[in-house]
């Protein structure tokens, strides 16, 4: 892994870094369309049920198939909750209240929450300087966006909708310690399988908090979305990621985690006419410069121009 993150990406891999960030970012269009008319659990529903039946044929497609072992099945369900279930409820929820945009900027905070997880549940990932520094950075930038809905007394809408989806990263978070479990395991069928424990934990709570037999027809924007959310968003990027991350690896791999959120602000401003406020900016900036330092390779970099040393 360690020549993958010193050595500079072709010009193909930084295009699927790009392609990923935005369909990654779209998914959060695709919400804003879908939650309008499709309650949450149904709209989750969609989305891992069709991304499942995808990935389960594209695995069938390379002649190769999930394993049907009761234990494994049992941890596939928890991951499928931690990053599936929860966090897509979560931000198909807070996207009811507020805009797609800062939905997204609220998820960046993601390796924030894995950070601190890994810390308290881990023994080789504890916490250091430019951790901490990036965790503080993050919460800052948390506050900046959270503050307006406090002073303006807006707590019933906002921060609901903003609670919602910080749930949906601490969600995420915890389920990517965990998912550390399946070493071993192919990276796409560890996908597959939690998108199938997925659907199987969502499919009852779809059935009886949502009633979806009595909502109304679909319109042809409704269809649009749950498939570009489905297989664009979903089962597509989870190719895509793979495939980065096999020839790229993980380090330059979690440069989406910095594109994310501004092409969610971009699709949301251009194509749902959302206004985003200096706040969610700036905000932005602060959570961008909390994962940079995370990351660590910005400081990195500054510390061998200032020495001249390359090395």
């Amino acid at each position: 892994m360690r020549e993958h993150a010193e050595r500079r990406m072709s010009v193909e891999e930084w295009s699927l870094i790009f392609l990923l960030a935005l369909l990654w970012g779209g998914s959060f269009l695709f919400y804003k369309v879908l939650v309008a008319t499709i309650p949450p659990f149904t709209v989750v529903l969609g989305r891992v049920g069709l991304a499942a039946m995808a990935l389960n044929l594209f695995l069938l497609s390379k002649r190769d198939r999930l394993t049907c072992e009761p234990g494994l099945w049992g941890k596939l369900l928890l991951l499928g909750a931690l990053n599936n279930v929860i966090p897509f409820s979560a931000i198909a929820f807070g996207e009811t209240l507020i805009p797609s945009g800062v939905a997204a900027i609220l998820n960046a905070t993601t390796p924030v929450f894995t950070i601190l997880g890994a810390h308290f549940q881990t023994h080789d990932e504890k916490l250091q300087w430019g951790k901490v520094i990036g965790i503080v950075l993050g919460f800052l930038g948390v506050a900046l966006l959270v503050a307006p809905a406090l002073i303006d007394g807006e707590i019933h809408h906002s921060l609901l909708g903003e609670g919602a989806c910080l749930l949906a990263a601490l969600s995420y978070g915890f389920g990517g310690v965990y998912g550390r479990k399946f070493r071993g395991m192919a990276p796409l069928k560890i996908a597959t399988g939690q998108l199938t424990a997925s659907t199987m934990i969502v499919l009852p709570l779809s059935l009886l908090f949502d009633r979806p037999w009595g909502l109304p027809a679909p319109s042809s924007s409704v269809i649009g979305a749950f498939a570009g959310l489905a297989f664009l968003s979903t089962a597509l990027a989870f190719i895509l990621y793979f495939r980065v991350l096999a020839t790229a690896g993980a380090t330059n791999l979690s440069l989406v985690t910095f594109l994310l959120p501004v092409t969610a602000l971009l699709l949301g401003v251009c194509l749902l006419g959302e206004t985003i406020r200096w706040y969610a900016i700036t905000g932005l900036i602060i959570i961008g410069a909390g994962l940079a330092a995370i990351d660590g390779r910005l400081l990195k970099t500054a510390r061998d121009f200032l020495s001249d040393d390359p090395r």
